[in-house]
């Protein structure tokens, strides 16, 4: 009597071309995981090295009237550290510009719209990736530009710190997606769409999305009083 079945190399065959536990495109997929964020480290620590070389300040005097580390600061300067809301604010401060001036982008050099004008693609975006916050620059760019419109994104649980911080100027602003809780001195608010607010910036402020699953989106005007 015959087996056939007792040999059956076909199956072997399949089995033989697969690694367990792989799927195609796997190896492409694991290179794209790690977004680029820190090329924005690195374009914002070098436009914050420009503002102080311009302003002659050293590393010594920026130390000094921030209360940082000579080391943090030539961290941030070289993109190797990424910098707090908090932290931009302080330095924003000592060098006499609006948080705006630190975006690493510089006015349009073909001067068609005198910088009245900034398209919808071509807005300037810092990214404080590691505190989930991001913020569009809606005005054109510039350091010497007092009033500055933004678009801030909070990611779910993003916030700017358990920290109070300070600087100069007011801030107002309009929720228009989701949730934002606000504190300002000791009161703190919690604002949904259609909320807005308004506040002198040398008051002690922070603020953070609770949500666990949704984004926030905050329409967000700062005026510096007095830099520059």
């Amino acid at each position: 009597m015959r087996r056939p079945a007792a040999s059956k190399p076909v199956k072997k065959a399949k089995i033989s071309g697969k690694i367990p536990g792989k799927t195609p495109g796997m190896a492409s997929a694991k290179l794209a995981v790690k977004p680029a964020e820190p090329a924005m480290d690195v374009a914002v620590g070098r436009r914050i090295r420009d503002l102080r070389r311009t302003r002659q300040l050293s590393l010594e005097t920026i130390a000094a009237r921030t209360s940082l580390s000579i080391g943090f600061l030539s961290q941030i300067e070289r993109g190797l550290s990424s910098p707090s809301l908090r932290v931009l604010a302080t330095l924003a401060d000592v060098l006499g510009v609006g948080i705006a001036a630190l975006f690493g982008a510089s006015p349009s050099a073909d001067g068609g719209s005198d910088h009245v004008v900034t398209r919808g693609l071509q807005r300037p975006e810092l990214k404080l990736w590691r505190t989930g916050i991001s913020k569009q620059l809606l005005s054109p760019a510039g350091a010497e530009n007092k009033l500055n419109l933004f678009l801030v994104h909070l990611e779910p649980g993003g916030s700017t710190g358990d920290e109070l911080y300070t600087h100069d100027g007011e801030e107002a602003g309009l929720v228009l997606e989701g949730e934002m809780m606000l504190t300002v001195d000791t009161e703190t608010w919690s604002l949904r769409t259609g909320d807005s607010f308004r506040f002198a910036s040398r008051r002690p402020h922070r603020f953070s999305n609770p949500a666990d699953d949704a984004k926030a989106v905050v329409l967000w005007v700062n005026c510096v009083t007095g830099a520059g």
